[in-house]
């Protein structure tokens, strides 16, 4: 997995819905000021409704605290126009079913279900700086508190 100081290939393109629009660009284009990118396994799944529930709540504060939020996920953006209504989403959710952001952060891992290994992105977060270079990593996030620990690392960084 990336480590702070290193920096992310930013060259990729992902599908994004923002502001109930679909568009394409690179992840270069997204990074106008600093990034929070939150990683999720499958919309309309337990773990990541609370993940996306808690930041759909505090987006506002984390906005105010000069951070883009985009959450990415393997869903498609139609998936995702239905999926941010349900919760009332207004910040960016990004396709990403061939893994490009966890692939330039390294953090595929290898998972289990239902008795079949895959490789996957880990469910995690990053803060990212406007050149690629990552501030932060939360490896593990805390789906019910997501939120509340993206808010607490960037008091840490001076944010």
């Amino acid at each position: 997995m990336i480590k702070p100081g290193e920096k992310i290939d930013t060259s990729f393109t992902l599908d994004i819905l923002t502001d109930g629009e679909e568009k394409s660009m690179p992840f270069s284009e997204l990074l106008d000021r600093p990034v929070i990118v939150s990683m999720y396994m499958k919309n309309n799944t337990s773990g990541c409704d609370r993940q996306n529930k808690s930041l759909a709540d505090k987006a506002g504060d984390i906005a105010a605290k000069g951070y883009k939020l985009i959450a990415i996920s393997k869903d498609s953006c139609n998936s995702h126009k239905k999926y941010a209504g349900k919760l009332g989403i207004g910040y960016i959710l990004a396709s990403d079913p061939e893994h490009r952001f966890a692939k330039a952060t390294d953090s595929l891992v290898e998972k289990k279900m239902y008795g079949k290994t895959f490789h996957g992105p880990s469910r995690s977060a990053y803060f990212i700086d406007t050149d690629g270079t990552v501030r932060a990593v939360i490896e593990k996030v805390d789906t019910a508190n997501h939120a509340g620990e993206l808010l607490e690392k960037i008091e840490e960084l001076g944010s």
